[in-house]
């Protein structure tokens, strides 16, 4: 077989992927700096900071100027909020009663696709096609997930189909797995290695994207190199008791609700929609709703896609706002914002403050003129780290603090994870056809059609 699959495609490399790469039970939640006290702050103050008027809520005025225009692409968050959801699920309630010791993971805490994969064409023979089990099954017209009856996805993760971005990735990803068999056949692999091969094949390549493409363009080339070349300083999980920090998962990786544009164009010349109602998904895309993935990601021979909302500690009136069908039913009318549910998951899960992990980590904490307005004892770590990116990250990136929490614990996990690239060959590339100096998302977009 020609050098194109690389060392996932070598029968040894196979073996040895199947091997490490087993279900690890039930994981779990824990802290990233235990030694730091939780910041304790009245929940009414957190549900006032993240509900209409808040400081949480960007001015409608400044909708679509350009300065709220970041230097990334729109698809970014998107992508990133996948990973969240190949790594983590947590089903506890949005606030109060949550007892951070007793919290389970539903996911995994590998980046393995687990969201589209699931438990595999044996144990989850609906997300596959019948006629054909190594392919995922589409929709008739290969632009969705098959669904039930009543419009409910047949998919890996029910949150891939939150809104029309996500579901758009989830797909693209299924077709890439299904080229990867027909290119695989087409190599002559024998037929009972030839779905492996592909997963496995798409995994190493998705884990390629997030360290090389997604981590540099949110926390800077240099931090990810030093992870590379040193490990994380305060996240170094062992394989056996590998877990999600509380710090990353209900703060740091919710970045991406502060890079939510308000409005998206889904094709070129089209009319603008906000994510929420109008791209809110939970059912079969509308024939006027289908996403050209050229629109929020660079293309080559493309014109430049739409950009991200820059990071400024303000969410659009999109997520200010959710449907009900994407809450379900609230106590109050404040846990219908996004923010202001990021806020309180932060009070209830113990978090420390801002200031604090940045005095422990060793970098100066924000002014109190650079966050804007001084808090009772200390910055919620998720607006925190969101205004952090704006003042120290030029509103494109993360800053020190957000910027190490998600760099260490993605890195980790991968180095934790026996059947990661990183762990089983780190001086792996890709050798699928890309177009620049090395494979990215766009190749992978490409890839899927």
């Amino acid at each position: 077989m020609p050098e194109l699959l690389a060392a996932v495609a070598r029968d040894q490399c196979l073996s040895r992927v199947r091997a490490a790469d087993r279900p690890i039970g039930a994981a779990r939640y824990g802290h990233m700096f235990p030694g730091l006290e939780p910041l304790v702050t009245d929940p009414g103050l957190l549900m006032r900071a993240g509900d209409n008027g808040g400081v949480c809520a960007a001015d409608p005025s400044a909708c679509e100027c350009p300065a709220d225009d970041a230097t990334e692409a729109a698809g970014w968050p998107f992508f990133g909020q996948l990973v969240a959801h190949d790594i983590t699920a947590d089903r506890s309630p949005v606030a109060g009663g949550v007892d951070p010791e007793a919290l389970r993971n539903a996911r995994a805490p590998r980046l393995n696709l687990e969201m589209i994969y699931a438990d595999g064409p044996i144990g989850a023979p609906y997300l596959f096609d019948l006629d054909d089990p190594a392919k995922f099954l589409l929709s008739r017209d290969g632009g969705d997930v098959p669904r039930n009856r009543q419009g409910v996805a047949l998919i890996g993760d029910p949150r891939n189909d939150v809104h029309l971005f996500s579901l758009a990735l989830h797909v693209a990803l299924l077709h890439a797995h299904n080229g990867l068999v027909d290119l695989l056949r087409s190599n002559d692999v024998p037929e009972p290695d030839v779905f492996d091969r592909a997963r496995i094949t798409l995994i190493w390549h998705y884990q390629w994207i997030v360290v090389h493409e997604f981590l540099p363009r949110l926390v800077g080339g240099a931090l990810v190199d030093e992870m590379l070349a040193e490990g994380g300083r305060f996240f170094t999980p062992h394989p056996a008791g590998a877990y999600i920090p509380l710090e990353f998962a209900d703060a740091a990786y919710r970045y991406g609700h502060g890079q939510i544009r308000h409005a998206y164009r889904l094709v070129a010349g089209g009319p603008q929609f906000p994510l929420f109602p109008d791209l809110a998904g939970f059912g079969p895309p509308a024939p006027d709703r289908r996403l050209d993935l050229s629109q929020i990601f660079d293309v080559p021979g493309r014109p430049p896609a739409q950009r991200a909302k820059r990071l400024d500690g303000r969410l659009p009136a999109s997520l200010i706002g959710l449907p009900e069908r994407v809450t379900g039913a609230v106590s109050a009318a404040a846990h219908r914002s996004l923010a202001s549910r990021d806020l309180l998951r932060g009070g209830s899960t113990g978090l420390p403050s801002g200031e604090a992990v940045a005095e422990l980590i060793g970098v100066a904490p924000l002014t109190p003129d650079e966050l804007g307005q001084a808090w009772p004892g200390g910055t919620p770590l998720w607006l925190y780290i969101l205004k952090e990116a704006e003042c120290r990250g030029a509103g494109d990136r993360l800053g020190p603090v957000g910027g190490r929490i998600v760099a260490e614990v993605l890195i980790g996990l991968l180095r934790a994870d026996p059947a990661s690239y990183l762990s089983l060959d780190p001086g792996w590339s890709p050798s699928l056809p890309a177009a620049g100096a090395t494979f990215g998302i766009s190749d992978l977009i490409t890839l899927a059609g």
